[in-house]
């Protein structure tokens, strides 16, 4: 809104006005409304100059919004935040000042005593545990962390609740930068609450920290976003619950919204009777998933992804949420894990997972023939197009397991979950520790203000879009005890067993 929108009656045509209503009164009130007129006039100054303030500050917020990052326009517009909307964590970027400095008494504490929930967390929270065992005994020392510096991109520290962060080498795309973002919005999010840190991460494909290498302890601790059987890679939330501009995935938050509004556009009844999968078919075991492309002798529609098209076009064609129109959705690594997993299983069909070696933070509480239907690896296209005839002879079964998939991902891995799991996995981490962090040397003061207003377009729009706005009024949710030995087995046995029954079908059908 410009000046020119503010125009206002002058002071002399107000005056008019009442001098009009004043000729039209009784000549016994002349001398009474004479007096009265300047009273009266005295406080229509006072109110237009009141006014001409209140629309020029507008004015300016709305110059500030359109010349920057728009952080002011979350008091105009709804919202997608789901935590208390609050002034202690308003950002303001001006186009003159976009490199911003840590406020001094950033961030703020809260009231400890009303730190508490009584909701128990979701059950794959208890393979924080399980990652976190191989310190459990030997806890973790200053060496071991900083023999991690040829491998990690970035050491997070944080020292008497001020967080710190060291650069070692720049992540592909901005992965490390949401992952900083997070971070930082966990800590706004709960100020005060974590102990003193010292961590590693990486921000590669796949984990690095290899169980035979050793055997014999001395494993470094080191974070990461998937694992598989022989690392020992300490899990953490991907990237993407905060944004990944480079190809037009919201954050968490909308996102999520997005995919239960894509999932009305088609019931699955009326939904396509065949399985599709879109992507880069030349990455890792993907290639032999290329074999497949043919409905009819498959069942399979294989879409290759264009990037560069893509990019140009804004991804306005691969929509992630307006791919919900088929029975059948496929998921399959690449080169690691895939962050599309979640998107996948959110989409109401009946999720194909062909046989993973990876898994990342919430994927391990997956139960095959309940969450997704196991594919076959060494037989990809035959166990595809069993798992679709199985669905279409049997649409009810079919339509549950899809049902069950995407209510997994919305209930499960609601944001607050996300974060709850962060505070998790660090706090107990933190408890390992065998000396007491200190900055490292090089190391700069990490908070939003320092990389909140740049650059402009995606990047700054989705930190905004996650950022959160104020402390919670409660604590997490309350980690359950670990996963003891023989229960552990026994989930390995029971999805294993599952799937050779899958496996047995197969080889029935011909």
């Amino acid at each position: 809104m410009g000046d020119s929108t503010i125009s206002s009656p002058s002071y002399d045509k107000k005056k008019s006005s009442w001098g009009l209503l004043k000729s039209s009164s009784s000549s016994s009130l002349s001398s009474i409304s004479s007096k009265f007129s300047v009273a009266t006039a005295s406080i229509l100054l006072f109110f237009l100059f009141l006014c001409t303030l209140v629309l020029t500050r507008w004015s300016d917020i709305s110059t500030l919004a359109g010349n920057s990052i728009p952080y002011t326009t979350s008091m105009f517009s709804k919202p997608y935040k789901t935590y208390p909307k609050r002034d202690q964590y308003l950002l303001t970027c001006k186009s003159s000042n976009m490199t911003l400095t840590c406020p001094s008494n950033y961030p703020p504490t809260t009231n400890l005593d009303s730190f508490s929930n009584n909701e128990t967390c979701p059950e794959y929270f208890k393979w924080i545990h399980e990652d976190l065992s191989t310190w459990k005994e030997q806890g973790i020392t200053k060496e071991l962390v900083d023999s991690l510096q040829d491998t990690a991109h970035f050491r997070l520290t944080i020292v008497n609740g001020t967080t710190y962060v060291k650069h070692y080498q720049k992540a592909f795309q901005t992965r490390d930068v949401y992952t900083l973002w997070g971070i930082l919005q966990l800590l706004k999010l709960y100020p005060g609450r974590l102990p003193d840190l010292d961590l590693m991460f990486q921000c590669h494909d796949p984990a690095l920290i290899k169980k035979r290498k050793y055997k014999r302890g001395g494993a470094p601790p080191q974070f990461h976003y998937c694992g598989d059987d022989s690392t020992l890679d300490i899990l953490f939330p991907d990237w993407s619950f905060w944004g990944w501009p480079e190809i037009s995935i919201k954050p968490w938050v909308p996102f999520a919204k997005d995919l239960k509004d894509g999932n009305k556009i088609k019931e699955w009844s009326a939904r396509e009777n065949y399985a599709f999968w879109r992507g880069n078919l030349n990455t890792g075991h993907r290639k032999r998933l290329k074999h497949c492309n043919s409905i009819e002798k498959w069942g399979t529609q294989l879409v290759q992804q264009n990037w560069g098209k893509e990019m140009r076009d804004g991804f306005k064609n691969s929509d992630l949420t307006k791919q919900c129109l088929h029975r059948y959705k496929i998921y399959m690594e690449g080169n690691a894990w895939s962050v599309s997993e979640k998107y996948i299983l959110a989409c109401d069909s009946m999720t194909l997972i062909v046989n993973p070696v990876y898994y990342d933070f919430f994927t391990r509480s997956l139960i095959p023939m309940k969450h997704y239907w196991p594919v076959n690896t060494n037989n990809v296209c035959k166990s595809i197009k069993f798992a679709v005839d199985w669905g279409n002879n049997n649409t009810v079964k079919a339509q549950k397991i899809g049902k069950e998939g995407s209510e997994y991902i919305f209930n499960k891995l609601k944001m607050e979950h996300v974060y709850d799991y962060m505070f998790h996995v660090l706090n107990e981490y933190g408890k390992l520790f065998k000396y007491k962090p200190t900055v490292p040397e090089g190391a700069e003061e990490l908070c939003s203000e320092r990389f909140a207003c740049s650059p402009p377009g995606l990047e700054t729009k989705y930190k905004a879009e996650a950022t959160v706005t104020g402390p919670s009024d409660r604590g997490p949710c309350v980690l359950p005890s670990p996963y003891d030995r023989d229960t552990l087995q026994s989930i390995r046995d029971r999805n294993a067993k599952i799937k050779e029954v899958v496996e047995m079908w197969e080889r029935g059908s011909g």
